[in-house]
């Protein structure tokens, strides 16, 4: 099992103004976006590793955390999950098939760690 950095998700407080800042600013390229209600993008910060932006709706940190978690890309999905687990992780989501944006077929899954952060499995199918 391989383990890297996915993607790092960040809450926006105005969604379109953060999608300019890290595009325009820090020359951030779109690799998809999706969503009407709650809009989804994710960015290439430059070296393949992602930086996923959720439009927020009513924004209160104290509620929700800039950065919601963290998502490791990994070869196999299941095999990280259970290491996981095992390793005194809890779970937030089993691991699952699914397809983000139409597009990008993964499999992904949640767990808490033992500081209660919470940790992604990400691996693209």
């Amino acid at each position: 099992m391989k383990l890297g950095v996915h993607h790092i998700a960040l809450e926006a407080a105005d969604f379109e103004k953060t999608l300019a800042f890290y595009m325009d600013g820090l020359g951030c390229k779109m690799v998809r976006s999706w969503g009407d209600e709650r809009k989804t993008a994710m960015l290439d910060i430059g070296d393949g590793t992602i930086l996923e932006v959720f439009s927020s709706g009513n924004y209160d940190e104290s509620v929700n955390p800039k950065y919601p978690h963290l998502a490791l890309r990994t070869d196999n999905c299941d095999e990280a999950y259970a290491a996981a687990i095992q390793a005194g992780a809890t779970t937030q989501m089993e691991p699952k098939d699914m397809v983000l944006a139409g597009t990008l077929p993964v499999k992904i899954a949640f767990v808490k760690g033992l500081s209660g952060e919470v940790i992604e499995f990400f691996e693209e199918k």
